[in-house]
């Protein structure tokens, strides 16, 4: 049987900030750290196959804090985009010590343009709640240059069936580790929500939600679990 992980990252600094992070690359808030040994625990109750994560740093120090926190094996990173990561920085006769974690910009944040690195509430402040709100929850309604959650799904879900999917028909247990808006197209993907629904679903940081499939890649069942506080 199929099972698919889907993670939030730990709560990045500029997150703590309330600034918005889309693809700026920040590392985890320093108080999260200390998380990383319950999340651990919750993830690695499951027997984990293969990893994909996200080019933004904050995901990657998710993984790796994750890895860390407890004595199993060690993510390998390979990297899926194409350049000279790619070419020159992937070693594919991995051991049986490590774990495949395959990063690619496919996962990455929503890009949320001229938004970016603005305090949340002084945007609200500027622009009023209910425009910011459009932009940050709604499908088709994208921040000025940036992108909206549907050209996300348009990006993310290619990749997810082209890698992901085909890793779960062979019921493997893949972990997906990522930011909201990546996961949310993932999920919209997989319990097929209609567009005017999107802005229900919601990712806490440390966030896990859990599905299950069949031999078929029917959805069997769906755990969520809250993040940590």
């Amino acid at each position: 049987m199929a099972k698919l992980i889907l993670l939030r990252h730990l709560k990045s600094q500029w997150n703590e900030d309330n600034r918005f992070a889309g693809w700026t690359d920040g590392p985890i808030a320093k108080k999260e750290s200390s998380k990383a040994i319950d999340l651990a625990n919750q993830v690695f109750i499951n027997k984990i196959d293969a990893v994909y994560t996200s080019s933004l740093f904050r995901n990657q120090d998710t993984v790796a804090r994750i890895f860390e926190a407890i004595d199993i094996k060690y993510p390998f990173f390979i990297h899926l985009d194409a350049g000279k990561m790619q070419k020159w920085g992937n070693y594919t006769d991995i051991s049986q010590n490590d774990i495949p974690c395959y990063v690619t910009e496919n996962l990455n944040e929503r890009y949320y343009g001229q938004l970016q690195g603005l305090n949340k509430v002084d945007t609200i402040l500027k622009y009023g709640k209910e425009k910011v709100e459009l932009w940050r929850r709604s499908y088709n309604m994208a921040p000025p240059g940036g992108e909206s959650e549907k050209s996300v799904y348009n990006r993310t879900i290619p990749f997810f069936k082209k890698y992901i999917e085909k890793d779960l028909r062979l019921d493997k247990t893949i972990l997906v580790v990522a930011s909201h808006n990546s996961l949310r197209a993932i999920a919209k993907y997989i319990e097929k929500i209609p567009d005017e629904k999107i802005d229900k679903v919601e990712f806490p940081f440390a966030g896990i939600l859990e599905y299950d499939f069949d031999g078929n890649f029917d959805l069997r069942s769906k755990k969520h679990f809250e993040g940590l506080h």
